[in-house]
């Protein structure tokens, strides 16, 4: 049996809508687009791959704070 992880679905989906053309895009096109990536990020949250993410992204947050 075949399965496909949902987060790699989302993902592909997102790097195709991506690869258009801006000009094309209508709201509801960016809109439905914005809806596809906010769905990704709520699966990949709880994964290794989301916390490692967000410990990146808190050290970097936190090395530009101190910088300033």
């Amino acid at each position: 049996m075949l399965t496909i992880n949902v987060a790699v679905l989302l993902a592909f989906i997102v790097v195709i809508r991506l690869r258009r053309r801006t000009q094309s895009r209508s709201r509801l096109d960016e809109k439905f687009t914005v809806v596809i990536v906010l769905a990704l990020g709520i699966l990949i949250a709880p994964t290794e791959l989301g916390q490692g993410i967000l410990n990146v992204l808190t050290q970097l947050v936190q090395g530009v704070s101190n910088a300033g």
